[in-house]
């Protein structure tokens, strides 16, 4: 062999080692990873450049003053008094009723027999209005007959005396006030009276007068007594012992 070709024969090893480094990867691939283009980071922004800015979020909106929050809960609004009558600013207190009587279309009005006292009766007056009312101390009362043409003559108990203070008995939207009539506080009897007429306030017209059956077996005296208004069943009747003092 000449020394020319000795020569080559190294050389020619050495460029086929170097190709064969070029086509494999270095996991033992088929093919070499792309490289990344010049002059990018990993991120894909070059080195030393300005970082593009965030696109803007609209700004959430307010939520409203009385929306509950977590947690918590919604602010209370102040609350509004219905308008009756003029006045809407004082009609939820006494004061109001007392310049403002009942209407007859507001009130309801029921008669039953008191439990354990068969010659009681209660008056249940109910305030089915929205404002504050006033009544007068008591209901004006006729016992009579249900086949009389007329109640001019009807029967009219005694009643509390000595009465001061305001005006009226102030009764409250809602709520119920309660007045009792002794029909036969005493001895004797009259005939022929089966009906107990309720006027609830006497300012009010003989038209808006109730009338209600006593009930079989009632026993009405000469003289029957009737108590003032009050908020319980009890304390009106205790108010009945009061009626023809002065």
């Amino acid at each position: 062999m000449s020394a020319r070709r000795a020569l080559f024969v190294p050389a020619a090893l050495a460029l086929g080692a170097a190709l064969a480094l070029t086509a494999c990867g270095p996991d033992g691939g088929d093919a070499a990873r792309p490289a990344k283009p010049a002059g990018t980071t990993a991120a894909g922004t070059a080195p030393g450049a300005a970082a593009p800015a965030a696109p803007a979020v609209p700004a959430a909106p307010a939520a409203p003053a009385d929306r509950p929050t977590p947690g918590g809960s919604a602010r209370p609004k102040t609350p509004v008094v219905p308008a009756t009558g003029g006045g809407a600013a004082a009609a939820g207190d006494e004061a109001y009723a007392y310049t403002h009587p009942c209407k007859a279309d507001k009130l309801t009005v029921k008669v039953s027999a008191r439990a354990g006292s068969p010659d009681q009766r209660v008056i249940e007056v109910h305030n089915q209005g929205t404002a504050y009312c006033g009544l007068s101390y008591y209901p004006l009362i006729g016992l009579g007959s249900s086949k009389a043409p007329q109640h001019g003559d009807d029967l009219t108990p005694l009643v509390p005396g000595g009465l001061g203070g305001p005006p009226a008995y102030a009764l409250a939207p809602g709520r119920s006030t309660y007045a009792v009539v002794d029909l036969n506080p005493g001895s004797g009897g009259v005939a022929d009276v089966d009906q107990l007429n309720v006027l609830p306030d006497d300012q009010m017209p003989n038209a808006d007068t109730r009338n209600f059956p006593l009930g079989a077996g009632a026993k009405v005296g000469k003289q029957p007594k009737l108590g003032l208004y009050r908020e319980s069943v009890a304390d009106a009747a205790a108010s009945t012992e009061t009626a023809g003092r002065s």
